[in-house]
C-alpha cells in the first residue's frame, strides 16, 4: 500500500495500522458519461447497447426491467462511453449519490452524462470501493462535495475530493466478500418473493380476471366501489417545524420514498415524530396492521400493506391508507386488485396536474371493482394467504440482513470491526 498517496499528514482520526487515508483522485479516474446526440432518441425495444440512466437506478442496484436502448447507429457517435464489469458509478446531478457496481449483463453499456464512472483504480478493490460509497461516511463524503442550490451537481474535481479509508488490499476483499455474502442471501430472498408475487397475480387472473364489470356474473357476485369495503379511506398530514421545536422523535412517519416499487416498507431510515404530536395533531391518520398504503402524490401507485412492527405509525399527506371492513377476506383481494395494471391504469387517468401530481381520496373512494361473493373469496383466500405468510416471513428475512449489514458496513469500513473477529 506503500503507493497510495497519504494525503494527510495526520490522521484524521484513530485508523488500524496498515490502513491509510486518501482521497478517490489518487486512487481511481473518474469519467463522465454521454448525452445523447441532438436529435437522437432512445428505444424501447432491446438492441446490444442498453443505456443507463439515473431513473434506472433503484437503490443501489441498476433496475434492468426498464432499460431503454440505443441503436447501432447512435451508438457509434458515443462508443467511447461505456461501463464495464464491476465499474462503480455515481450519480452526479440531480438525484446525486446513487451507486452502482456493473454486473455482467451490463458490460458494455452506455452511461448517461448525468453519472460518472470509476475506472483505472490503483490499490482499491472494486467491490470495496462500492461499499464505501453507500455507507454512511461514503455519503456523507458525496453530500460535502455537492455544490448547487436550485439543481445539485457532483463535480468531477468533488468525486476526486471525496475521502477514503483503505485497509491492505486482502482485507479489502475480505471485507467486500462478507457485505457481498449478506447481499447475495438478500438477492435470493427477494428473487423468491418476485416468484410468489407473481404465482399471486396469476391465481387471482385466474379466479377474478375473466369477469368484466358489466359482465353477467356468477351468482353472489356484484359491482361496486372500493368505498363499499373500508372503515376508512384518509391520508396523513405533515406537522409543522414549529410543532416538533424540542421534541423527541418516536414514532415511525411513513412517507411515499419509505415504500419500495416492491411493495415493500423500508424501515432501516424512517423518520421519527414526536409521541405527543402522533396522539394529536396527526391521530386521524395513526396506522394500524393490514391498513393498505397507497401513494396519492409525487410517485403515485406505490402499494404496501402495514405489517405488525408498524402498527402505531403514521404517514405524510403523499400517502392515503385503506382500512377495510373486513381484513382476513378481502386484504389480499384489494391488494393485488389495487396492483393490477387495470386499476393503475384507471388511477392514473383521474390524475390531477397541479404543483405536484396527485390523486383524491374521493376517486380512490369512487374506483368500482367486482365484489365476489364471501364463498368465492374464502376458498381464494386458502390458496393465496400461504403465498402472502411466506412472502412476509421472505421480507423480514430480508429486513434483518439488510439492517444487519447496514450495521455492519460502518464499522467494517472504519476498523471498528474487523475481518478476523467475525
Amino acid at each position: 500500500m506503500s503507493e497510495v498517496k497519504n494525503i494527510y499528514t495526520e490522521p484524521s482520526r484513530s485508523i488500524p495500522d496498515g490502513w491509510v487515508e486518501t482521497t478517490l483522485g489518487e486512487i481511481c479516474n473518474p469519467k463522465g458519461g454521454k448525452r445523447l446526440p441532438k436529435g437522437m432518441t432512445l428505444v424501447n425495444y432491446k438492441t446490444n447497447h442498453p443505456y443507463i440512466r439515473i431513473t434506472d437506478f433503484n437503490g443501489n442496484q441498476i433496475n434492468k426491467n426498464q432499460l431503454q436502448y440505443v441503436t447501432d447507429d447512435i451508438f457509434k457517435h458515443i462508443s467511447r462511453y461505456i461501463v464495464n464489469e464491476n465499474d462503480v458509478v455515481i450519480t452526479i446531478v440531480g438525484t446525486v449519490g446513487l451507486v452502482a457496481q456493473i454486473d455482467r449483463e451490463l458490460d458494455k453499456a452506455s452511461l448517461t452524462e448525468n453519472c460518472t464512472k470509476l475506472v483505472d483504480l490503483k490499490n482499491v478493490d472494486h467491490s470495496y470501493l462500492y461499499y464505501f460509497l453507500i455507507s454512511k461516511n461514503g455519503q456523507d463524503e458525496i453530500v460535502k462535495n455537492t455544490v448547487g442550490a436550485v439543481q445539485k451537481k457532483l463535480p468531477i474535481y468533488g468525486v476526486q475530493n471525496i475521502n477514503i479509508t483503505l485497509p491492505t488490499i486482502p482485507e479489502q476483499k475480505s471485507i467486500a466478500d462478507i457485505l457481498i455474502a449478506f447481499d447475495n442471501k438478500i438477492e435470493l430472498l427477494q428473487a423468491q418473493n418476485k416468484t410468489l408475487e407473481e404465482t399471486a397475480q396469476t391465481i387471482f387472473a385466474e379466479w377474478f380476471g375473466k369477469y368484466q364489470i358489466e359482465d353477467e356474473l356468477p351468482d353472489g357476485w356484484r359491482v361496486g366501489k372500493l368505498g363499499d369495503l373500508v372503515i376508512k379511506i384518509s391520508k396523513g398530514t405533515t406537522p409543522t417545524k414549529n410543532d416538533l421545536i424540542g421534541l423527541r422523535g418516536e414514532v415511525p412517519f411513513l412517507k411515499v420514498k419509505d415504500i419500495s416499487n416492491d411493495g415493500l416498507i423500508l424501515k432501516n431510515n424512517l423518520e421519527l415524530i414526536p409521541k405527543i404530536i402522533h396522539e394529536n395533531q396527526l391521530k386521524r391518520s395513526i396506522l394500524e396492521t393490514d391498513d393498505v398504503l397507497f401513494s396519492i402524490a409525487g410517485t403515485i401507485g406505490r402499494i404496501a400493506i402495514v405489517d405488525l412492527e408498524m402498527n402505531n405509525s403514521n404517514c405524510n399527506q403523499a400517502l392515503a391508507f385503506i382500512r377495510l371492513k373486513d381484513k382476513h377476506s378481502f386484504l389480499e383481494y384489494i391488494h393485488l386488485w389495487l396492483k393490477s395494471k387495470e386499476t393503475q391504469d384507471v388511477i392514473i387517468s383521474n390524475i390531477v396536474q397541479g404543483v405536484q401530481a396527485n390523486v383524491s381520496l374521493t376517486v380512490l373512494s369512487n374506483l368500482l371493482l367486482l365484489i365476489p361473493s364471501l364463498e368465492s373469496i374464502n376458498n381464494w383466500c386458502n390458496l393465496i394467504k400461504p403465498i402472502y405468510q411466506k412472502y412476509q416471513t421472505n421480507t423480514k428475512q430480508i429486513q434483518t440482513l439488510t439492517k444487519t449489514r447496514d450495521e455492519l458496513l460502518p464499522r467494517l469500513m472504519s476498523g471498528e470491526v474487523r475481518v478476523s473477529e467475525l
